[in-house]
């Protein structure tokens, strides 16, 4: 079966300086590459709360890139450098992005992410299904 890559125009740069695809539709879901809670210009807030935000409204620009919207996420998984420390606030912005019936979801404590000052990383699988 084909895939499909899905690369929102704001993006479309940083996607291709490190060869990946924000997003991948292959059969009837679509998979997002990990995302993190950069800025617009790319600049990491050091407030979580502000990281976490920013990741859900980037997930919610692929997404809408392939026509679905966060009720699309079936599953998610969410890797946190410190979970215990801000994992209330997480939750809090979880709550306020999905509605039930809500996605499966793991939270895993990492030791680092990638991206300098990052303290969260999301993927998610939606469907692609009506």
């Amino acid at each position: 079966m084909p895939k499909r890559a899905i690369i929102p125009a704001a993006v479309a740069t940083a996607a291709e300086a490190l060869n990946m695809s924000p997003g991948i539709v292959s059969g009837d879901h679509l998979f997002l590459t990990g995302t993190t809670g950069s800025g617009p210009d790319g600049a990491m807030p050091s407030n979580p709360t502000a990281q976490f935000e920013q990741a859900f409204a980037k997930i919610g620009m692929v997404l809408a890139e392939a026509g679905l919207d966060m009720d699309a996420i079936v599953e998610m998984t969410s890797y946190h450098v410190g979970l215990r420390d801000h994992f209330d606030d997480f939750d809090a912005v979880r709550l306020s992005v999905f509605k039930p019936p809500y996605p499966a979801w793991t939270a895993v404590e990492v030791a680092g992410i990638r991206r300098e000052g990052a303290v969260v990383e999301i993927r998610v699988i939606a469907s692609m299904l009506p």
